[in-house]
């Protein structure tokens, strides 16, 4: 009994141990992805990783993560001659296939979530105008326009689609005053715009757009995504 006793303690001090061991490895792994993950064309503000599943060390003995979460804020980047920022992103990778370590992952599918919140989309639109969350889906624009030596400030409800998944197209449901020849136009043309967005890891792909009381919130997924390398 009392060798079966001593068993049971280094059972359970080795488990403890290999644990410990386990965690410091995962950890250590995750800062290694963190430094590594990079957005082409495009600055990130931050990064976090978490490696899921357990035991981490035998994954790695097989060149395999079942699970990478992370996340990336302030990710901006140039396109079309605008700059737009995207707040936030998370994805979820799944099946990350490691290569020389951590120097090269590739993860076979994502899914996730952007955001961009309506003060970096105020950003990307046309100097003084203002875009805010106009509830039920739909976004409040408000720029002003010149006419006949007057300024006027227009306030319009807007849709916002998703064009050929990468660019944010945002128009005017409705413009007030559209009867009074020229109003449309001058409006619509501060009112309405596009933006691409282009600063993606490679791999991720835009494909559903809606607003919220939080920012733009724009599902994404993929495949074949590279996550460091």
């Amino acid at each position: 009994m009392r060798a079966l006793r001593i068993l049971l303690v280094m059972v359970v001090v080795l488990g403890v141990v290999f644990i410990a061991v386990d965690r410091a490895a995962v950890y250590f792994a995750e800062s290694e992805v963190e430094s590594r993950v990079e957005v082409t064309g495009a600055t990130v503000g931050s990064t976090d990783v978490s490696i899921k599943g357990f035991p981490f060390l035998t994954q790695v003995a097989g060149s395999a993560l079942d699970q990478v979460d992370i996340k990336l804020t302030g990710i901006e980047a140039a396109a079309g001659g605008h700059r737009i920022r995207i707040s936030e992103m998370d994805a979820e990778l799944r099946d990350v296939e490691l290569a020389d370590g951590f120097s090269s992952a590739t993860a076979t599918r994502a899914t996730g979530t952007a955001t961009i919140s309506y003060e970096d989309l105020t950003r990307a639109a046309d100097d003084g105008v203002v875009v805010a969350y106009g509830g039920s889906g739909k976004v409040k624009v408000t720029g002003s326009v010149e006419v006949l030596g007057r300024t006027l400030k227009r306030s319009v409800i807007s849709t916002v689609t998703l064009v050929d998944g990468h660019t944010v197209r945002v128009r005017a449901d409705k413009v007030p005053g559209e009867g009074i020849p020229g109003l449309e136009g001058l409006v619509r043309g501060r009112t309405d715009f596009e933006r691409e967005v282009g600063a993606l890891p490679s791999g991720l792909k835009l494909q559903r757009i809606e607003p919220t009381k939080d920012g733009l919130v724009i599902s994404v997924t993929g495949s074949d995504i590279r996550l460091a390398g």
